[in-house]
């Protein structure tokens, strides 16, 4: 099948909106399965949000980032690097080449999957009808289909803060295409999106101050892991001011941008070039007439209620990726439009297996400033909040040979362990390379793997990885798994 004009008459089996990361996952397997597949994109550009504007391009500015970092660093290795310098625009078309590169490999993908592929803009009539039209306007018909599945991303969450639209200020978006880095800039929020965008500016030039409601960084992340970031980004200059509440932001005399706020000790003011809104994201559902599809629930802030085999309330609707939750990653939004599709293949009798739920179990996260962090399974706070008896045991990297070799001693590694099993149930790194040795964690808990598991498997010397070794050693020594 291929890029079609028009909806083909009859009935889909299976309709997706949204043909990024999700939705082409859910198209591929529905077509692989013999469903017959429309998948309809309404993005000006073809590709979705990860190589568009999220994993990506944001991957590849911080790379840039961290080849900085290391320069200016060379001097601790016995070298010279001398008149650095930052040449935005090659940095920016550079990010472009490469995202030109992994669209258009992506929409080859869509225009040659066992699926029909159709650009447009597509909106509910009813419970199993989409009308869609032309990104100008022009009506191309409508798909009636017996399943479907909502792939549409998400957007930057819209803003409620006095004077910000009128003074103006940078989108995560907007940061991903800077021509020019600003000499200061104020970071409202400290997820992982803020945090990434932090760390690239300031290791670019730019002078970065960082604005919270809460108390810590990286909210969904244990404190001591994310205290491990800020330390170390504030060591590079960057000012933080947590625990706050904005207020409101204005222009000064002399042309800079002011956010007012207040924290325990009362009101504040400071002042940039710039200001980047990275206070999160939210499903893209607009234009949808989600209101046409009878008894759909709704979260109160109007999100979709999707249950753990991906249906959205209704047995034939299903939704993946962003507008699914409860995590923005990609390679679980893809994991849930391959279930969304198969269980789309069982609710019309293609499968005779049962339906199907996703695992969270092994759920990864990766933040990619300097010091990375790399977590897998549940936190210690979430464990405490399930009532688990767990062990935990930690080491760190200023006690480990490679990290010492290579000046990385910043962070450390952890691991919690179900004390009367010693099953490794969560893990996280922070520091050198947390985004790839966290995986040995995630291979571990695949399997089931106990923290005494852990400690037998073999490990090169001198490597990252053998750090390891050592928390599940203690933690086999006391006894988990024992």
């Amino acid at each position: 099948m291929s890029l079609i004009t028009h909806p083909k008459p009859g009935e889909y089996d299976f309709v997706v909106v949204g043909g990024g990361s999700a939705g082409f996952a859910a198209a591929r397997t529905a077509g692989s399965l013999g469903l017959s597949t429309l998948v309809i994109e309404g993005g000006v550009e073809v590709g979705g949000l990860c190589i568009l504007r999220g994993c990506m391009p944001s991957k590849t500015v911080i790379e840039s980032a961290n080849r900085m970092v290391a320069l200016q660093r060379a001097a601790e290795f016995g070298l010279r690097a001398d008149n650095l310098q930052v040449v935005a625009p090659e940095i920016l078309a550079r990010k472009r080449r490469l995202v030109t590169e992994f669209a258009d490999y992506r929409k080859g993908q869509l225009q040659a999957g066992a699926f029909d592929y159709l650009r447009g803009m597509a909106r509910f009539e009813d419970d199993h009808t989409v009308s869609i039209d032309s990104q100008d306007g022009m009506p191309l018909g409508h798909a009636r289909a017996k399943t479907i599945l909502l792939a549409t991303g998400s957007r930057v969450s819209r803003v409620d803060l006095p004077g910000l639209a009128e003074v103006g200020f940078l989108t995560s978006d907007d940061a991903l295409e800077l021509s020019e880095i600003p000499k200061s800039i104020i970071v409202l929020g400290a997820g992982p999106i803020a945090v990434e965008a932090s760390h690239h500016l300031s290791a670019l030039g730019a002078k970065v101050t960082v604005i919270n409601r809460g108390e810590h960084l990286l909210r969904e992340m244990d404190h001591d892991v994310a205290s491990v970031v800020q330390r170390a980004l504030a060591h590079r200059g960057l000012i933080f001011h947590l625990g706050t509440k904005l207020i409101a932001v204005e222009r000064t005399a002399d042309g800079f941008k002011r956010v007012r706020f207040s924290d325990s000790h009362g009101e504040h003011a400071v002042q940039a070039d710039e200001i980047l809104y990275a206070l999160g994201r939210e499903p893209g559902l607009d234009g949808l007439k989600l209101e046409n599809v009878a008894g759909l629930p709704r979260s109160e802030r109007g999100r979709l209620v999707v249950g753990p085999d991906q249906s959205a309330g209704l047995p034939h609707l299903f939704a993946a990726g962003d507008v699914a939750g409860p995590y923005e990653i990609v390679h679980l939004a893809i994991q849930q439009g391959e279930i969304a599709a198969r269980n789309a293949a069982r609710r019309l009798g293609k499968l005779s297996s049962p339906i199907e739920a996703m695992d969270y179990r092994v759920k990864i996260f990766c933040m990619f400033a300097q010091p990375q962090i790399g977590a897998v399974g549940l936190t210690e706070r979430e464990a405490a909040e399930q009532k688990l008896d767990v062990a935990v045991a930690s080491y760190a990297f200023a006690d480990h040979g490679k990290s010492m070799i290579m000046g990385e001693t910043e962070g450390f590694v952890k691991l919690i362990a179900e004390r009367a099993t010693g099953r490794l149930v969560g893990g996280a790194v922070v520091g050198p390379d947390g985004s790839e040795l966290i995986h040995e964690i995630a291979v571990a808990m695949h399997f089931h793997a106990t923290a005494r598991d852990l400690s037998h498997v073999p490990h090169y010397h001198p490597t990252l990885s053998e750090i390891w070794t050592y928390p599940a050693e203690e933690l086999a020594s006391l006894g988990a798994g024992g």
